[in-house]
């Protein structure tokens, strides 16, 4: 079997979040050289896979084997992958069994390393991902096996493949905002307090304002308004409250704590409430890292292409991997399709992101 034929096997999974449709059972029996692991809860599956081949680092590769729902509006039937004109149509081609089919494939072909290799798969990416792979690094932790680095598979091409890596996401922080006001007849405005009116003079102080100036490795952190709404939807009845909210996807240098003085400043003196919560911390592996070099380097070697070091776009489990303190990136296949009708990714890019793989692991202890 080659890493084509392996992709067009995992994408006849029916992997909805969070079942992993018996994908895991038959990656463990193909890597049967591996000691396999399962970390089961709540419904959700975890497999870490290892192998130790002498002394040395430990490299993993990981990824999830779950894929969201098809919706509608497919030409065929998205879980039967359909090969045309190149390309491979299916959900969860991009995101991300392309990315799966090529760790696994190299995984299965390595004859040495100067260390150990891993695989670390879930069935809970798209989901909650609260009993995913933050579960199995638990208990790696617990063990003394966490990984040294680790590449997750995510799909992080923009227009030619090899294009990006992804070496840190920012953090997302949501917020929700209330004004209090005094409801009250429109005719007769100075008897009311309208939150509305209220907050008009505002919101070019928060909408889409820069919180941080960025850095090196992070666009600065912007906050962005998502829902604003308050009344009855009437014409003659001014509003008693007004609920706001908005997301900062941040960086490094942008926290809750400052979000909080920002808000305040503008609503100093109304009687608001803000609540905030983080749904992830941001995260950034170091240029210089070996693992950040070493894949730069295979697709350098593999596509003749300069890669871009990127932490756009939004979050990952990767997050997971850089808040236990492992050393993690990101590189998959292009990333237009992911999520849409009729994902696809092209045949050329799956050997490629396997060539780049394998790669990797043949030169990691090298130079």
């Amino acid at each position: 079997m080659n890493v084509v034929d392996l992709l067009i096997k995992l994408l006849s999974y029916k992997s909805l979040t969070p079942d992993d449709a018996g994908s895991l059972k038959f990656i463990e029996e193909y890597l049967d050289g591996y000691e396999a692991t399962y970390v089961n809860k709540e419904g959700v599956k975890n497999l870490f896979l290892s192998k130790t081949f002498g002394a040395g680092v430990h490299l993993c590769f990981a990824g999830h084997v779950d894929v969201v729902p098809a919706g509608n509006n497919w030409d065929t039937n998205p879980f039967v992958p359909v090969i045309k004109e190149g390309n491979i149509y299916a959900r969860g081609t991009q995101d991300m069994k392309s990315g799966v089919a090529a760790f696994v494939q190299t995984c299965k072909e390595v004859e040495n390393f100067e260390g150990r290799l891993s695989i670390l798969l879930t069935s809970d990416e798209e989901g909650d991902a609260k009993y995913g792979t933050v579960i199995m690094l638990e208990y790696l932790k617990e063990k003394g096996m966490l990984p040294d680095y680790c590449i997750v598979a995510e799909p992080t091409c923009e227009t030619k493949f090899g294009d990006a890596i992804k070496i840190g996401r920012r953090g997302s922080i949501n917020g929700y905002l209330t004004i209090q006001g005094k409801q009250g007849h429109a005719a007769y405005p100075e008897k009311a307090i309208n939150p509305v009116h209220q907050i008009a003079p505002i919101l070019d102080k928060i909408a889409g304002i820069n919180l941080d100036n960025g850095d090196d490795d992070f666009a600065p952190s912007q906050m962005v308004i998502t829902d604003i709404r308050g009344g009855m939807e009437v014409t003659n009845v001014t509003p008693g409250d007004l609920k706001l909210m908005f997301n900062v996807r941040n960086s490094t240098k942008t926290t809750q704590e400052d979000i909080k003085i920002h808000i305040d400043k503008y609503f100093q003196g109304l009687d608001y409430s803000l609540e905030l919560t983080q749904g992830s911390y941001p995260f950034v592996t170091t240029r210089d890292s070996k693992v950040v070099k070493k894949l730069s380097e295979s697709i350098k070697s593999v596509t003749g292409v300069e890669t871009k070091l990127s932490t756009a776009g939004g979050t990952s489990d990767a997050r997971f991997m850089g808040a236990f303190g492992i050393d993690v990136v990101e590189f998959g296949v292009i990333n237009d399709t992911i999520h849409a009708p009729n994902e696809r990714t092209s045949i050329t890019e799956v050997e490629g992101l396997y060539a780049v793989f394998r790669d990797m692991v043949q030169t990691f202890n090298k130079g």
